[in-house]
């Protein structure tokens, strides 16, 4: 079966004669107490009887399961690391393989949504139930994600958290970076160029200004922030949230909005659903992706419906709404 031709609602439950799980292991994720949770899954894995690879090279690691998920023996790919590692991992792999996530970085988003513990019996009980759903995906200037893009205040201390990085990064690394940024970003002006909503559904001017954007892909933010919590993964659209006003009081004033779950009622927030949009500005403005640099503007953004596929557990499939499909070979 064609896992590119179900619907994207429905759940597939793959072929149990496919029994190869590659790990790929980020050696700057996961170190000290949790590093030993890899080894813990592999053996959880040997022990349902799967073999199991663990590798650090990403490239070889896409070539390699590309082969065996053509042969029909891969179960899954597992990223063992926080959100970044993910994301590498999604980068390198074709659309259609299996993805399981071991949650071992500082922030773990897309696990929280999965719902994919770090307990490896637990997870090694998921592999091998082998249910998986599709997921939507955004790409910004080819690079995708998975969660959401922003830029702004948030992408500038992620590009300063990230420049003065000596190794892993925990959340007390983000405090000064906060500080500085706070007390010194310019809020410059951000042109966004609407191409991809539903013009009669939602009008919108063809560009909008604004200081500060979230293209949100899964409800899913760093300490729970709700900024667009109706999204869904599974809809072919990005929802966008754009705050127009700048300053740092501004910045605050939005950050309490979001927390009360106020800011989409107010006159200087912008929101609305595209399947693509082009952001620039006048000056080198850094924008961030699912929590790790991704560049400066300009970017063109669009999503690839229903392109990655995630190992999940049945009974998080069936709380979201998935039919269950048997994969046949």
């Amino acid at each position: 079966m064609d896992l590119a031709k179900i619907s994207r609602n429905t759940a597939v439950a793959l072929s149990q004669r496919a029994r190869q799980v590659w790990i790929a292991v980020n050696p700057k994720a996961g170190s000290g107490t949790k590093g030993h949770l890899v080894s813990q899954l592999a053996d959880q894995l040997r022990a349902r009887n799967f073999e199991v690879k663990l590798m650090s090279d990403v490239d070889q690691l896409a070539e390699q399961s590309q082969q065996s998920w053509n042969t029909g023996t891969l179960r899954a790919v597992v990223a063992a690391g926080g959100d970044g590692t993910v994301g590498h991992v999604v980068n390198r792999l074709a659309s259609g393989i299996p993805l399981c996530v071991l949650p071992l970085g500082t922030e773990n988003l897309l696990a929280k949504y999965l719902q994919l513990p770090a307990d490896t019996t637990s997870l090694a009980e998921i592999i091998e139930q082998g249910c998986t759903v599709h997921l939507d995906a955004g790409s910004a200037n080819g690079r995708l994600f998975l969660l959401m893009l922003s830029c702004g205040l948030d992408a500038d201390v992620v590009r300063r958290v990230h420049s003065q990085r000596r190794g892993n990064i925990t959340h007390i690394a983000y405090a000064k970076p906060i500080l500085e940024s706070l007390r010194t970003y310019k809020y410059p002006k951000l042109t966004i160029r609407v191409e991809g909503h539903d013009e009669e559904l939602h009008p919108l001017p063809k560009e909008i200004e604004c200081r500060w954007i979230f293209v949100v892909n899964l409800p899913r933010y760093a300490r729970g922030l709700q900024l667009m919590p109706d999204a869904v993964g599974t809809d072919g659209m990005l929802d966008i949230c754009a705050f127009l006003g700048g300053n740092w009081w501004n910045s605050l004033r939005y950050l309490g909005g979001v927390l009360v779950g106020q800011h989409r009622q107010w006159t200087d927030c912008q929101t609305f659903q595209t399947s693509r949009l082009h952001i620039a500005a006048d000056s080198e403005v850094p924008y961030q992706i699912d929590g790790d640099p991704g560049g400066v503007l300009p970017v063109d953004i669009e999503i690839f419906p229903a392109h990655v596929t995630c190992v999940v557990s049945s009974s998080w499939a069936q709380d979201n709404g998935f039919a269950f499909q048997e994969m046949t070979l």
